[in-house]
C-alpha cells in the first residue's frame, strides 16, 4: 500500500484533483485500483479523508468514501470514457457546494463555492479542518471490540479507520497507515484465537512502539502545523526551562532547533520511517546534553527510544531551583534590528524560575511583553519608554505570575467544587463591583481556564483562545499594560 501512496493522494482526497493531470495518471491510478482492489482502496480512501476531515462524522466520512470508490470503480474499467475521471471530479464537486451534501462541511467550503470549475476542485482540494485537540478515540475491551468485528467485520474495520485518523491526523500519513494496519491485524488474529485474552495481551505489547509513536508524532506535529517553525521554538524552550529549569538557554536552543528541523523534515514526509529514525537521533542528543542536569532526564533515557520520547514530555515540571534575579535585556538588545531571541531569553528565564506556570500562560505573557517592546522601540526614544514603562511592566508580570500560579496551584490542590468556592470569593475581593450574573459568568470562565490549561501538555489553540478571554477582564485597558 505504502508504495503506491503517491499517485493516490490527489485522487482520493476527495476527488478534486487537478484536472489538467494527464490521462497517464489516471491510468496509473485505475491501474493501483484495479491491483489494491476495492477494500483496500476503501480503506486508503478513509484514513486520508477522515485525517483531512477530522472533524467530519462517521456518515459524512462513509459517504464520501463511498463515492470516491464509486468513481474509481465507474471510470477504471476496459472501456470507460477517457473523460470519465474529469467528469466525475467535477460531479463530486458541484455535489461537495450542495448546502444538502452528505460529505464533510466547514466554513471553508462556501469561499470555495462562489467560484467554478477547476478554480472551485483547486480550492477544495487544499481545504482541511484543524486537527482535534482533545482525543475523542476511546478503544473497547478485548470482548467489546470482538462482538463488533464478528458482527460486521467491514463496518468495524471503516469505523475504527475513521475513530483513529481522525484522532491522530497530524501524524505522519504512513506512520497512521502502519499502526491501523497493525490494529486490525490483531483484532481479526485474536478475536479468532482459542484464547483471544493471552493473543490480545501478547500482541498489544508487541504493538506498543508503533501506537506510542503515532501518538507522540501526532502530539509533536500538531504543534508544528499550530505553532509554525518559530513560535514552536519558543514553546519548546519553555518545556525545557520548566522541567529542567538548571539548564540555561544556551544548552536548550540548539537542541530546540535540531527538533524543530526534525518536525519540518518528517511530519508531512512520505518517506518510510522518516519521524521515527529522525526522532531517535534527536532524543539521544537531548539525553546527551540534558541527562547530567537532572537525574529524571537520565531516566527517560534509559528506556526505548520511543518510550523516552513520551517519558520527556510526561515528565513533570521541576519543583523551582535557586537562581540569580532576573535583569531586563538592554534597550540596544531589545530593540536591536534583525532577528533577535532577547524577549525569548527573557521569557525562558521567567520560565526557569516559575516551573508551575503552565506553558500556555506563560505564552500569553510574551505576546504582551512583546507588543510593549515592540510599541517602545518604534518610538522616538526607546530609552525613555521602555525606563518608563518597565516598573509598570515589572509589576504586572509579577501580578500576572502570582495569579497565574495561585490558580493553577488551587486547581491542582484542591476538589474542584472547593476550588470553585475559593475562585468566587478570590474574584469578589479583586472586582467587588461585578454583578452576581457577571461574576458566575467570570467564574465559569476561569473555572474552565484552569481545568483545561492548568495541566501538563494543555492543547494549546484552545488555551489561547481561553486566556485571551478571561485575561484582562478584571483590570482596565487604561491601566493594564498586558492585555
Amino acid at each position: 500500500m505504502k508504495g503506491i501512496i503517491f499517485i493516490l493522494l490527489s485522487f482520493i482526497s476527495l476527488s478534486h484533483a487537478d484536472p489538467r493531470g494527464k490521462p497517464y495518471e489516471r491510468e496509473k491510478v485505475c491501474q493501483e485500483f484495479n491491483v489494491m482492489g476495492k477494500d483496500k482502496f476503501s480503506a486508503l480512501a478513509v484514513i486520508m479523508n477522515s485525517r483531512k476531515y477530522s472533524n467530519a462524522t462517521f456518515e459524512e466520512i462513509g459517504h464520501l468514501m463511498n463515492a470516491i470508490v464509486s468513481l474509481a470503480e465507474k471510470c477504471c474499467v476496459k472501456g470507460a470514457a477517457s473523460d470519465c475521471y474529469d467528469k466525475g471530479a467535477s460531479d463530486l464537486s458541484i455535489k461537495s457546494c450542495d448546502p444538502k451534501s452528505p460529505f464533510p462541511k466547514h466554513p471553508g467550503i462556501a469561499s470555495c463555492c462562489v467560484h467554478k470549475g477547476l478554480e472551485r476542485k483547486l480550492c477544495l482540494a487544499d481545504l482541511k479542518q484543524p486537527p482535534k485537540e482533545f482525543p475523542t478515540y476511546l478503544e473497547q475491551s478485548n470482548e467489546e471490540l470482538c462482538d463488533s468485528f464478528r458482527k460486521d467485520p467491514q463496518t468495524f474495520s471503516a469505523r475504527f479507520l475513521y475513530e483513529y485518523s481522525s484522532n491522530y491526523a497530524e501524524a505522519p500519513l504512513l506512520v497512521v497507515i502502519d499502526s491501523t494496519t497493525n490494529y486490525l491485524n490483531m483484532v481479526a488474529t485474536c478475536c479468532t484465537s482459542e484464547k483471544p485474552s493471552v493473543c490480545f495481551l501478547k500482541q498489544r505489547l508487541q504493538r506498543h512502539p508503533v501506537h506510542l509513536l503515532t501518538v507522540m508524532s501526532n502530539r509533536l506535529c500538531s504543534r508544528y502545523a499550530s505553532y509554525g517553525e518559530e513560535k514552536l521554538k519558543f514553546s519548546a524552550s519553555i518545556m525545557f526551562g520548566q522541567k529542567v529549569p538548571s539548564a540555561a538557554f544556551k544548552d536548550v536552543m540548539p537542541i530546540v532547533e535540531q527538533g524543530t528541523q526534525v518536525l519540518a523534515k518528517c511530519c508531512n514526509s512520505m518517506t518510510e520511517d522518516c519521524i521515527k529514525n529522525e526522532l531517535s537521533v534527536h532524543i539521544k542528543q537531548v539525553c546527551k546534553k540534558l541527562s547530567s542536569k537532572d537525574s529524571r532526564v537520565t531516566d527517560c533515557c534509559n528506556k526505548s527510544p520511543v518510550d523516552t520520547l513520551h517519558c520527556l514530555h510526561s515528565m513533570p515540571a521541576s519543583e523551582p531551583i535557586s537562581l540569580p534575579k532576573l535583569q531586563w535585556p538592554t534597550t540596544n538588545q531589545l530593540c536591536k534590528k534583525g532577528k533577535s531571541q532577547e524577549l525569548e531569553k527573557y521569557t525562558f528565564e521567567l520560565a526557569r524560575r516559575n516551573t508551575k506556570l503552565p506553558e500556555v500562560f506563560l505564552d500569553k505573557l510574551h505576546v504582551s511583553i512583546v507588543d510593549v517592546v515592540k510599541g517602545c522601540c518604534n518610538s522616538q526614544n526607546p530609552q525613555v519608554c521602555l525606563e518608563n514603562k518597565k516598573p509598570q511592566l515589572n509589576e504586572e508580570i509579577n501580578q500576572y505570575i502570582t495569579e497565574g500560579n495561585k490558580l493553577c496551584a488551587d486547581y491542582n490542590t484542591h476538589p474542584f467544587s472547593t476550588f470553585k468556592e475559593r475562585l468566587v470569593t478570590a474574584l469578589r475581593k479583586r472586582v467587588p463591583k461585578l454583578n452576581p450574573t457577571k461574576l458566575d459568568e467570570l467564574v465559569e470562565q476561569t473555572a474552565n481556564l484552569a481545568s483545561t490549561c492548568c495541566i501538563i501538555n494543555a492543547p494549546p489553540v484552545y488555551c489561547k483562545e481561553k486566556i485571551n478571554k478571561v485575561i484582562g477582564k478584571t483590570c482596565s485597558q487604561e491601566t493594564c499594560l498586558l492585555q
